[in-house]
């Protein structure tokens, strides 16, 4: 089937898709089609010898050749050599994507590989398992680098700590289940004393450990009364105030990037302007200012998206493509994203309904709405 609503492509900077599609005719559709083809499936140049026997009307090479000048005037195509066969270039790329790529739907083998491997992880908790496991999976069916944004909320809390700084600061030691520790500045309210902060500490101890940020909230908005009881109103205020300062208020929700299955990347590097490419994305990846915008990039359309190459500024020095589509909680809000990074030569028609199906079934298991398990 053609790409429906679940996919939302990435308008070209350019705008020339429709210009492109009115200037070719149904012969040069078909050899620009079947360049991309044999790109996508060999990352090899293709010349005209070689289409002429894959064309289902017979065209002599120097036909083709004329209209494969065509192209390469229109930046669809180009000849990585003198002499060579012609690759796609990202525009025509894009193109492709937007003209002719048609997906099905997953394969029954890989709906049920990804239902029970990412499910299993999911009853398990913590979620954080469930999203790794969802990143190692993506790497694993696309051969490529699987990625999951994910909202430091899902981390489940062990223990608190408020430790004063100076008069007016405390720092909010926060360390997760899975032995992350985040420490974030608090502003105090003039006149917290010291045993205010441990009194504090120890409430929110005694109540939220075990439960994500989500979760300890709720908790803590239904003890209401028995905080009141409990507390005094500085120490209220700081047990309101630790919760906000670790959940980011004011400052975007923290995040954090699961990546698994970068070697696979490797596999398609044959010369050293690739290893150079590899090194950008690598180092693109650990760049903690790139990550919210990686969410941005699925919010900003409902369903899977496509980035080719410099389309996407995150990743344009290494020349990659990302397919990323966002998943939800129970409340619809969008918290994170799953995705797929790799070269321009991604197996799109796969990977798209992957990528669409793993981020819905971990929206509906995050929901509590997921389908019992099947027999």
């Amino acid at each position: 089937m053609k790409i429906g609503p679940s996919l939302s492509l990435p308008r070209d900077p350019l705008d020339r898709r429709l210009d492109l599609g009115q200037a070719l005719d149904e012969r040069s559709r078909e050899i620009f089609r079947l360049i991309v083809d044999s790109y996508l499936e060999s990352g090899e140049p293709v010349g005209s010898r070689n289409l002429s026997r894959l064309l289902t009307n017979q065209l002599s090479p120097a036909s083709i050749r004329n209209v494969m000048s065509d192209l390469e005037a229109l930046g669809l195509i180009y000849a990585p050599h003198v002499s060579a066969g012609r690759l796609p270039t990202e525009i025509g790329l894009r193109f492709f994507v937007d003209a002719f790529l048609e997906t099905g739907d997953l394969p029954e083998r890989e709906r049920l590989e990804i239902e029970e491997r990412v499910r299993a992880e999911g009853e398990r908790r913590p979620v954080d398992a469930l999203l790794t496991e969802a990143s190692q999976l993506l790497s694993g069916l696309s051969r490529g680098a699987g990625i999951v944004l994910a909202s430091k909320a899902d981390i489940r809390l062990k223990h608190i700590e408020f430790v004063r700084l100076d008069a007016t600061r405390a720092l909010v030691v926060l360390v997760g289940e899975n032995g992350e520790v985040e420490n974030r500045v608090l502003e105090l309210t003039p006149g917290i004393t010291a045993s205010q902060l441990v009194e504090a500490a120890n409430f929110l101890n005694a109540h939220v450990v075990g439960r994500t940020l989500g979760e300890a909230r709720a908790r803590i908005a239904a003890l209401k009364d028995d905080t009141a009881r409990a507390l005094d109103r500085l120490s209220q205020e700081l047990v309101e105030a630790g919760l906000a300062v670790w959940s980011g208020e004011g400052a975007g929700t923290p995040s954090r990037l699961i990546v698994r299955g970068r070697a696979n990347l490797l596999d398609s590097v044959t010369a050293a302007p690739d290893l150079e490419r590899l090194r950008h994305l690598f180092d693109d990846l650990e760049s903690k200012s790139s990550i919210m915008e990686l969410i941005d990039l699925a919010e900003a359309g409902n369903g899977v998206r496509i980035f080719i190459g410099s389309e996407n500024k995150l990743f344009s020095m290494s020349g990659s493509s990302l397919v990323i589509a966002p998943y939800s909680d129970g409340d619809d809000r969008v918290i994170g994203a799953v995705g797929v990074i790799g070269p321009t030569r991604l197996n799109y028609r796969r990977i798209v309904p992957m990528v669409d199906y793993t981020a819905r079934l971990v929206s509906r298991l995050l929901s509590g709405t997921a389908p019992p398990r099947r027999p």
